[in-house]
């Protein structure tokens, strides 16, 4: 039986991992060569397994990098250029279904452990996306409110304000009320 890792490391292993998961065409996904180092394998070899039981893995599971988004990855995230040793092959990449997969394809002492955290550092985006979510929903709420509160204490100090005025005189001299002498 495996041993449980620590929270504070189990924590620090799927952010480590979270921070190796990327959206590509609306999908979150992980590329060949992290799962390869995850798992403890060669790309090449991760690959040779992938192609050997291609069935396992139709589009939605895993797809191949077009030039554009493999460039895009690389610009964001300095990868090596093709002319100084990197890769010569556009990646696979695996969603969190196709991650799946390659646990049951995959024979390495860590690939349980390895395919368990993959699964926590998912789920745990997927938490955080969706309390993002609930905050913009209550922040909207709250803005809402705010300015119809907003609107009704301008209109109290507005009353406030007339009240407050000093009235004007009127513009002719009243009439004395009260007792008259003759004079």
């Amino acid at each position: 039986m495996a041993s449980v890792p620590a929270p504070d490391k189990e924590v620090a292993a799927i952010d480590s991992i979270a921070s190796c998961i990327f959206v590509i065409r609306g999908r979150r996904v992980m590329l060949d060569s992290d799962l390869a180092r995850m798992y403890g394998g060669s790309t090449a070899r991760l690959n040779q397994q992938v192609r050997r039981n291609i069935r396992r893995f139709p589009d939605d599971f895993s797809f191949q990098l077009d030039r554009e988004e493999f460039l895009g990855l690389m610009l964001r995230d300095a990868t090596s250029k093709k002319s100084r040793g990197g890769r010569r092959k556009l990646p696979l990449v695996f969603t969190q279904e196709g991650v799946s997969m390659l646990s049951g394809i995959l024979q390495s002492a860590c690939a349980v452990d390895v395919h368990i955290a993959i699964m926590r550092a998912f789920v745990r985006l997927r938490q955080m996306v969706s309390a993002n979510i609930e905050l913009a929903a209550k922040l909207a709420e709250l803005e809402r409110k705010i300015k119809s509160h907003d609107k009704s204490i301008r209109n109290l100090f507005e009353t406030i304000q007339e009240l407050m005025a000093p009235s004007a005189p009127p513009d002719s001299p009243r009439p004395v009320i009260g007792f008259k002498p003759d004079s």
